[in-house]
């Protein structure tokens, strides 16, 4: 398992994590894959199952969770759980690519301490709380009640960048896109 490597990208809720992944993705065929979350949410406009996430119902991740088949998981908001599949992590490693994982503050952390020999953690930073704030009401999916709920967590989840190996603001895309490039090449070229 040393030769296996995971890319962990983590950020509050709108800071552009997913946007840096899908950068990446597109960029790297050939040594990235993304690792699909599993969750209990139902699926967005647009969103397709095992391609954006596993859509599953609450029963049955209880029941994945029993049987210790998530490397990491988490209630991230009443009812709506997220959890990254081992069989998943395992899928990716098989055709022989590295793991892109775009995952909560939590998981993160989760999946850094179950992997510490072979996982680089990067927090995409929002240029501030006011700014994610404006990203997330630009969505327009969000209830009132839903933004301040992601915008409290966000404020919670921007004390724990330190605990990860790099740090990119991301307030320009086109910059933090490349900043993280250049960090998972060094990365992956090792």
């Amino acid at each position: 398992m040393s030769s296996n490597k995971i890319i962990i990208i983590t950020a509050p809720s709108g800071a552009g994590k997913t946007s840096i992944v899908r950068y990446l993705l597109k960029k790297y065929p050939q040594k990235l894959d993304f690792s699909i979350s599993a969750t209990t949410r139902k699926a967005r406009e647009g969103e397709v199952n095992e391609k954006d996430y596993y859509f599953i119902g609450e029963d049955l991740f209880k029941t994945k969770i029993h049987n210790n088949e998530f490397v990491e998981w988490e209630m991230v908001y009443e009812g709506k759980y997220y959890g990254t599949l081992q069989s998943e992590i395992e899928r990716i490693w098989a055709e022989g690519k590295t793991p892109v994982l775009d995952i909560d503050v939590k998981g993160a952390l989760r999946i850094q301490e179950r992997y510490p020999e072979c996982s680089l953690s990067i927090f995409i930073q929002p240029p501030s709380v006011k700014e994610l704030k404006k990203r997330l009401e630009s969505r327009g999916t969000e209830t009132a009640e839903s933004l301040a709920a992601r915008v409290n967590k966000a404020s919670y989840e921007l004390s724990f960048k330190d605990h990860f190996n790099h740090t990119v603001v991301n307030s320009d895309l086109q910059t933090a896109c490349a900043e993280t490039e250049k960090l998972i090449n060094t990365y992956t070229d090792q």
